[in-house]
């Protein structure tokens, strides 16, 4: 395979074999998606442990090994000398190294610095600082934490077009004084993507232009009524490519291997999450709560946010969780009394043997409390991100007066959330579906009628790659073999008020109607038939909300699982924001048929 073929040149509809691979920090995964019958399947799927550092120094020799226990499995030959064969396509993505790890400038803090961060997190990067002439930091103190990050790139805006160029100077001036050196290639420039104000080009340039390998794109704000993240991602995917991924030991090889871009894994999570909402029609939000970092992408009004919450995860960064949400709060989600100094040491010593797994119940409970406060505290940043465009002075109607919405509130729009895809070990591999189900439905404080679902292997990387080439058919794959459903929950808003009838909920299934109702206070689960998609409605009673407003009815489509139907009369905000203890939380266990 020849990577000079460009991607336009791929025909979908003669494709009947893919190979992909996601080159991870530890793990290469491969998979193989065949058509048969007009219709995409994932078949099989092989892993081998990455080959990034020392003594291979070559990430191909793990994606071979990879492709070997593939072979093993599918009885196709697809190794041939240095590379894949017998495949129509071979695909990739990549997080070795860390991934892509980006430091972001801009002009103000809120406005073009936060809509830099945008494109930056939605182009699969970790963003490493935000830097901006506002963030009250000396100017010595913004160039000693320049040197010391290395990033791979420096994503530069400041200044709608037509507006402020002293300021962006500044700002350009500010990496010239600090002179960052690259993560890769000690003889490497570091790569400058300006995406700022168009009259400021020509200074930008001279002060940049030889010192570093700058590559200028349209604005990322050209007037401040308007983002415009597409040219800056897309410079960032292309400079990740030639300047990040081709140093790094063996890319040169893996990339000749395929005529598709390589793509960083999150970025490749994003764009299967955005082709889902897309083909479905459906607001999403999904998350893969890794060891290290938590990631969150959402689809609201068709507008696509990613953040990544670069110290939230559940082996590496587990103290990180416990600094910031504190034992109290991970202790609360516990059915039995426990120390604080135990809790503690348990964590800790999860951070230092990150590959053990949980032994006893009791361990596997911590743990799934410890993902419940990952994915809260990376919800609560994504929703401080996916906001609409701050600065941005608003003319409203009459209607639109009386709305508490404004410019830059988060467009997260919960009761109007479709589906919650789950993805990462605690959730994916979660010895009871019915436990991912219920960490996400109090992490996430799920309101309204939503679907939950989770990412069977982890193979949402994999589609994301080929849905650049063939988004139907990673959609097909995504739907049949990706997204397993765990059931439907139906969560309204309102205060508790015990023993009170929240809502009266109507599930028509094949088998024929079921009818029940939300008892105020309590969780239930009805178990419904598996595998199915039916039709919800439920209507609140005139002190509750489901999205449409108090005692309005509400009615949504959802796919069935092991999980059924989730009635959930805890109130939102969640038990009225106040305490629990560990009999509510053993009474919320047992309510979905858990142990412990």
């Amino acid at each position: 395979m020849d990577n000079t073929d460009a991607p336009a040149t791929i025909d979908p509809e003669q494709l009947s074999v893919v190979l992909a691979t996601d080159v991870g920090s530890t793990t290469t995964k491969a998979i193989l998606f065949e058509r048969s019958g007009g219709e995409w399947r994932m078949t099989h799927r092989g892993e081998a442990p990455t080959t990034v550092e020392s003594p291979f120094d070559d990430v191909t020799i793990g994606a071979r090994n990879a492709f070997s226990e593939l072979e093993d499995l599918s009885g196709r030959s697809l190794v041939s000398g240095e590379g894949p064969s017998g495949v129509d396509l071979y695909v990739s993505t990549s997080s070795a190294g860390g991934g892509l790890q980006m430091m972001v400038a801009g002009v103000i803090g809120t406005m073009t610095a936060e809509s830099a961060q945008r494109a930056a997190l939605g182009a699969g990067a970790i963003v490493m600082d935000v830097i901006s002439a506002d963030d009250g930091r000396e100017m010595h103190d913004r160039v000693r934490t320049i040197r010391r990050l290395r990033p791979d790139i420096v994503l530069l805006a400041g200044g709608v077009d037509g507006g402020t160029i002293s300021h962006v100077v500044e700002l350009a001036e500010l990496l010239v004084s600090a002179d960052p050196k690259p993560r890769f290639g000690k003889t490497l420039t570091l790569p400058v993507v300006y995406c700022g104000n168009k009259d400021a080009r020509a200074d930008v340039e001279r002060l940049l232009g030889e010192r570093t390998d700058l590559v200028v794109v349209d604005n990322i704000r050209p007037v401040l009524e308007r983002e415009n993240l597409g040219p800056a991602r897309e410079a960032i995917h292309e400079v990740f490519l030639s300047h990040v991924m081709s140093h790094a030991p063996g890319y040169d090889k893996l990339m000749l291997w395929t005529p598709v871009p390589v793509m960083s894994t999150p970025a490749a999570v994003g764009s299967v999450v955005e082709t889902h909402a897309r083909e479905s029609g459906k607001q999403v939000l999904a998350v893969d709560i890794g060891g290290a970092t938590t990631d969150v992408f959402s689809v609201f009004a068709g507008v696509f946010n990613r953040t990544v919450s670069a110290n939230l995860g559940m082996s590496y960064s587990a103290g990180n969780v416990l600094l910031e949400a504190g034992a109290r709060n991970i202790a609360r989600w516990l059915p039995f009394d426990f120390d604080e100094g135990t809790l503690r040491d348990l964590l800790r010593n999860k951070m230092i043997r990150p590959t053990t797994i949980p032994e006893t119940r009791e361990e596997l409970i911590i743990e799934q409390a410890v993902a419940r406060e990952a994915l809260r505290l990376a919800f609560g940043h994504h929703k401080e991100l996916a906001t609409g465009l701050k600065g941005v002075h608003l003319e409203r109607n009459i209607d639109e007066a009386f709305s508490t919405k404004a410019a830059g509130d988060s467009i997260v729009d919960m009761p109007g959330l479709d589906l919650v895809i789950g993805s990462g070990g605690v959730l994916s591999h979660a010895p009871d579906r019915r436990a991912a189900a219920l960490m996400m439905l109090d992490a996430f404080e799920l309101e309204g009628i939503t679907e939950i679902g989770v990412d069977s292997v982890f193979m949402m990387p994999h589609l994301g790659v080929l849905a650049s080439v063939a988004p139907r058919a990673a959609d097909e794959i995504f739907t049949r073999d990706c997204l397993v459903p765990l059931g439907c929950a139906v969560a309204p808003a309102g205060r508790v008020r015990p023993e009170q009838i929240a809502a009266e909920v109507s599930v028509r299934t094949s088998s024929g109607t079921v009818e029940e109702t939300v008892v105020s206070g309590l969780l239930r689960r009805v178990e419904l038939p598996e595998g199915e998609e039916v039709e919800v409605t439920a209507r609140p009673t005139a002190r509750f909300d489901l999205g449409a407003g108090r005692g309005v009815e509400v009615s949504a489509r959802a796919r069935t699982g092991p999980a059924g139907l989730i009635l959930d009369g805890r109130g939102r905000p969640f038990m009225g924001g106040g305490e629990w203890g560990p009999a509510e939380v053993g009474e919320w266990l047992r309510a979905m048929g858990l142990e412990w």
